[in-house]
Protein backbone atom coordinates (compact mmCIF):
# COMPACT_ATOMS: atom_id res chain seq x y z
CA UNK A 1 0.00 0.00 0.00
CA UNK A 2 1.24 3.53 -0.68
CA UNK A 3 2.48 5.69 2.13
CA UNK A 4 0.03 8.28 3.45
CA UNK A 5 1.26 11.80 4.23
CA UNK A 6 -0.63 14.16 6.51
CA UNK A 7 0.19 17.87 6.85
CA UNK A 8 -0.30 19.24 10.38
CA UNK A 9 -0.37 23.00 11.11
CA UNK A 10 1.53 23.89 14.29
CA UNK A 11 2.26 27.09 16.20
CA UNK A 12 1.40 30.20 14.16
CA UNK A 13 2.82 29.20 10.78
CA UNK A 14 4.77 25.91 11.08
CA UNK A 15 4.00 22.57 9.51
CA UNK A 16 4.78 19.08 10.76
CA UNK A 17 4.08 15.92 8.81
CA UNK A 18 3.01 12.37 9.54
CA UNK A 19 4.04 9.50 7.26
CA UNK A 20 2.05 6.29 7.68
CA UNK A 21 2.30 2.79 6.28
CA UNK A 22 -0.97 0.97 6.88
CA UNK A 23 0.56 -2.40 5.98
CA UNK A 24 3.27 -2.21 8.66
CA UNK A 25 1.43 -0.02 11.16
CA UNK A 26 4.41 2.34 11.34
CA UNK A 27 4.04 6.12 11.59
CA UNK A 28 6.77 8.76 11.47
CA UNK A 29 6.59 12.44 12.33
CA UNK A 30 8.80 14.93 10.50
CA UNK A 31 9.69 17.78 12.85
CA UNK A 32 7.77 18.51 16.04
CA UNK A 33 7.16 22.25 16.52
CA UNK A 34 4.66 21.37 19.25
CA UNK A 35 3.35 18.03 20.46
CA UNK A 36 -0.40 18.59 20.93
CA UNK A 37 -1.55 18.84 17.27
CA UNK A 38 0.53 15.83 16.30
CA UNK A 39 -0.69 13.76 19.25
CA UNK A 40 -4.28 14.71 18.43
CA UNK A 41 -3.87 13.63 14.79
CA UNK A 42 -2.32 10.33 15.83
CA UNK A 43 -5.18 9.65 18.22
CA UNK A 44 -7.85 10.61 15.70
CA UNK A 45 -6.42 8.21 13.13
CA UNK A 46 -5.57 5.43 15.56
CA UNK A 47 -1.91 5.50 14.55
CA UNK A 48 1.07 4.67 16.78
CA UNK A 49 4.18 6.83 16.45
CA UNK A 50 7.32 4.81 15.69
CA UNK A 51 9.80 7.43 14.41
CA UNK A 52 10.55 11.14 14.63
CA UNK A 53 12.67 12.69 11.89
CA UNK A 54 14.25 16.05 12.67
CA UNK A 55 15.51 18.35 9.92
CA UNK A 56 17.42 20.89 12.01
CA UNK A 57 17.89 22.18 15.53
CA UNK A 58 15.77 25.37 15.58
CA UNK A 59 13.30 25.48 18.45
CA UNK A 60 10.25 25.74 16.22
CA UNK A 61 11.13 22.30 14.79
CA UNK A 62 12.11 20.41 17.96
CA UNK A 63 10.32 21.93 20.96
CA UNK A 64 7.60 19.28 20.99
CA UNK A 65 9.97 16.33 20.79
CA UNK A 66 10.26 15.59 24.55
CA UNK A 67 6.49 15.23 24.87
CA UNK A 68 6.30 12.69 22.03
CA UNK A 69 9.46 10.66 22.61
CA UNK A 70 8.80 7.48 24.54
CA UNK A 71 9.96 3.88 24.52
CA UNK A 72 9.72 2.46 21.02
CA UNK A 73 9.96 5.82 19.24
CA UNK A 74 13.20 6.25 17.28
CA UNK A 75 14.55 9.80 17.05
CA UNK A 76 16.53 10.46 13.85
CA UNK A 77 18.51 13.58 13.04
CA UNK A 78 21.71 14.91 11.51
CA UNK A 79 25.02 13.67 12.86
CA UNK A 80 26.48 17.13 12.18
CA UNK A 81 23.77 18.75 14.33
CA UNK A 82 23.55 16.12 17.07
CA UNK A 83 25.14 18.41 19.66
CA UNK A 84 22.20 20.82 19.30
CA UNK A 85 19.46 18.20 19.22
CA UNK A 86 17.54 16.14 21.74
CA UNK A 87 19.38 12.84 22.28
CA UNK A 88 19.25 11.03 18.94
CA UNK A 89 18.77 7.29 18.57
CA UNK A 90 20.16 7.45 15.04
CA UNK A 91 22.46 10.18 13.72
CA UNK A 92 22.58 10.29 9.91
CA UNK A 93 24.59 11.99 7.18
CA UNK A 94 24.13 12.39 3.45
CA UNK A 95 24.40 9.05 1.70
CA UNK A 96 23.46 6.95 4.75
CA UNK A 97 20.91 4.18 4.30
CA UNK A 98 17.69 4.73 6.23
CA UNK A 99 14.38 2.88 6.27
CA UNK A 100 11.27 4.58 7.69
CA UNK A 101 7.74 3.15 7.59
CA UNK A 102 9.02 0.31 5.43
CA UNK A 103 10.38 2.69 2.77
CA UNK A 104 13.88 3.68 1.77
CA UNK A 105 14.77 7.26 2.70
CA UNK A 106 17.56 9.31 1.15
CA UNK A 107 19.35 11.92 3.25
CA UNK A 108 20.45 15.23 1.75
CA UNK A 109 22.65 17.71 3.60
CA UNK A 110 21.05 21.04 2.72
CA UNK A 111 23.15 23.61 4.52
CA UNK A 112 22.37 27.30 4.29
CA UNK A 113 19.51 28.11 6.66
CA UNK A 114 21.60 26.31 9.25
CA UNK A 115 24.82 24.33 9.08
CA UNK A 116 23.59 20.83 9.84
CA UNK A 117 20.18 21.04 8.15
CA UNK A 118 19.11 17.85 6.37
CA UNK A 119 16.22 16.91 4.10
CA UNK A 120 14.53 13.51 3.85
CA UNK A 121 13.53 12.20 0.41
CA UNK A 122 11.27 9.16 0.11
CA UNK A 123 11.17 7.97 -3.52
CA UNK A 124 8.27 5.56 -2.88
CA UNK A 125 6.12 8.43 -1.61
CA UNK A 126 7.45 10.88 -4.21
CA UNK A 127 7.98 13.35 -1.37
CA UNK A 128 10.85 15.40 0.04
CA UNK A 129 10.70 16.90 3.51
CA UNK A 130 12.76 20.05 3.12
CA UNK A 131 11.73 22.15 6.16
CA UNK A 132 13.53 25.51 5.95
CA UNK A 133 15.84 24.79 2.99
CA UNK A 134 13.63 24.75 -0.11
CA UNK A 135 10.34 26.33 0.89
CA UNK A 136 7.17 26.98 -1.07
CA UNK A 137 8.07 29.86 -3.41
CA UNK A 138 11.11 30.60 -1.27
CA UNK A 139 14.03 29.34 0.77
CA UNK A 140 15.13 29.76 4.36
CA UNK A 141 16.96 32.84 5.54
CA UNK A 142 20.71 32.24 5.78
CA UNK A 143 21.01 32.32 9.55
CA UNK A 144 24.26 30.30 9.58
CA UNK A 145 25.30 29.24 6.09
CA UNK A 146 26.51 31.08 3.00
CA UNK A 147 24.88 31.77 -0.38
CA UNK A 148 27.10 29.18 -2.14
CA UNK A 149 26.10 26.58 0.45
CA UNK A 150 22.40 27.28 0.03
CA UNK A 151 22.66 27.35 -3.74
CA UNK A 152 24.36 23.94 -3.66
CA UNK A 153 21.58 22.66 -1.38
CA UNK A 154 18.81 23.99 -3.62
CA UNK A 155 20.52 22.52 -6.66
CA UNK A 156 20.48 19.07 -5.06
CA UNK A 157 16.76 19.33 -4.42
CA UNK A 158 16.06 20.80 -7.86
CA UNK A 159 17.52 17.63 -9.40
CA UNK A 160 14.83 15.42 -7.84
CA UNK A 161 12.01 14.14 -10.08
CA UNK A 162 9.71 17.05 -10.99
CA UNK A 163 6.63 15.31 -9.57
CA UNK A 164 8.20 15.24 -6.09
CA UNK A 165 6.05 16.83 -3.39
CA UNK A 166 8.04 19.50 -1.54
CA UNK A 167 6.91 19.27 2.08
CA UNK A 168 8.38 22.41 3.61
CA UNK A 169 8.20 23.78 7.10
CA UNK A 170 6.18 27.02 7.07
CA UNK A 171 3.15 28.81 5.67
CA UNK A 172 5.09 31.73 4.20
CA UNK A 173 3.73 31.35 0.69
CA UNK A 174 1.70 34.54 0.31
CA UNK A 175 4.60 36.74 1.37
CA UNK A 176 6.97 34.70 -0.80
CA UNK A 177 4.65 35.16 -3.79
CA UNK A 178 4.52 38.93 -3.32
CA UNK A 179 8.31 39.01 -3.38
CA UNK A 180 8.67 36.59 -6.29
CA UNK A 181 6.54 38.84 -8.49
CA UNK A 182 9.04 41.67 -7.94
CA UNK A 183 11.74 39.47 -9.49
CA UNK A 184 9.71 38.09 -12.42
CA UNK A 185 6.67 40.34 -12.90
CA UNK A 186 5.83 38.81 -16.31
CA UNK A 187 6.00 35.15 -15.24
CA UNK A 188 2.49 33.94 -16.12
CA UNK A 189 2.82 30.73 -14.10
CA UNK A 190 3.82 32.78 -11.06
CA UNK A 191 0.92 35.20 -11.50
CA UNK A 192 -1.54 32.30 -11.70
CA UNK A 193 0.01 30.65 -8.69
CA UNK A 194 -0.17 33.83 -6.62
CA UNK A 195 -3.92 34.07 -7.31
CA UNK A 196 -4.41 30.42 -6.35
CA UNK A 197 -2.44 30.96 -3.14
CA UNK A 198 -4.56 33.97 -2.17
CA UNK A 199 -7.73 31.95 -2.78
CA UNK A 200 -6.50 29.05 -0.65
CA UNK A 201 -5.44 31.28 2.24
CA UNK A 202 -8.76 33.15 2.12
CA UNK A 203 -10.38 29.77 2.85
CA UNK A 204 -7.83 28.92 5.54
CA UNK A 205 -6.32 26.14 3.43
CA UNK A 206 -2.60 25.26 3.46
CA UNK A 207 -0.52 26.03 0.40
CA UNK A 208 1.99 23.33 1.36
CA UNK A 209 3.01 20.88 -0.06
CA UNK A 210 3.29 21.45 -3.77
CA UNK A 211 5.30 19.81 -6.55
CA UNK A 212 8.89 20.50 -7.43
CA UNK A 213 7.83 21.25 -11.01
CA UNK A 214 5.69 24.14 -9.79
CA UNK A 215 8.64 25.40 -7.76
CA UNK A 216 10.92 25.17 -10.80
CA UNK A 217 8.41 27.24 -12.77
CA UNK A 218 7.81 29.94 -10.16
CA UNK A 219 10.33 30.00 -7.29
CA UNK A 220 12.94 32.71 -8.01
CA UNK A 221 15.51 31.06 -5.77
CA UNK A 222 15.50 27.92 -7.92
CA UNK A 223 15.47 29.99 -11.11
CA UNK A 224 18.69 31.93 -10.40
CA UNK A 225 20.50 29.85 -13.03
CA UNK A 226 18.20 30.89 -15.88
CA UNK A 227 19.49 33.40 -18.47
CA UNK A 228 16.14 35.18 -18.59
CA UNK A 229 16.10 35.83 -14.86
CA UNK A 230 19.75 36.90 -14.90
CA UNK A 231 18.86 39.39 -17.62
CA UNK A 232 16.06 40.85 -15.51
CA UNK A 233 18.57 41.47 -12.71
CA UNK A 234 21.27 42.85 -15.01
CA UNK A 235 23.52 39.93 -14.03
CA UNK A 236 23.85 38.14 -17.39
CA UNK A 237 27.45 37.09 -16.82
CA UNK A 238 27.22 36.35 -13.09
CA UNK A 239 27.68 32.93 -11.52
CA UNK A 240 24.50 31.16 -10.46
CA UNK A 241 25.30 31.40 -6.75
CA UNK A 242 25.96 35.14 -7.08
CA UNK A 243 22.54 35.62 -8.66
CA UNK A 244 21.02 33.55 -5.88
CA UNK A 245 22.80 35.77 -3.33
CA UNK A 246 21.36 38.89 -4.96
CA UNK A 247 17.83 37.46 -4.81
CA UNK A 248 18.29 36.36 -1.20
CA UNK A 249 19.56 39.82 -0.27
CA UNK A 250 16.54 41.46 -1.90
CA UNK A 251 14.21 39.12 -0.04
CA UNK A 252 15.90 39.97 3.27
CA UNK A 253 15.21 43.65 2.60
CA UNK A 254 11.69 43.14 1.22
Amino acid sequence: MPLEIVTIPCLSDNYAYLIHNDATGETAAVDVPEAAPIAAELKARGWTLTDILITHHHADHIDGVPALVQEGVRLVGAAADAHRMPALDLAVSEGDALTVCGADVQIFEVYGHTVGHIAFYIPEAKAAFTADSLMTLGCGRLSEGTPPQMWESLSKLAALPPETLICSGHEYTQANARFAVTIEPDNAALQARAKDIDAKRAQGLPTVPDTLQIELDTNPFLRARLPGLKHLLGMENAADDAVFAEIRGRKDRF
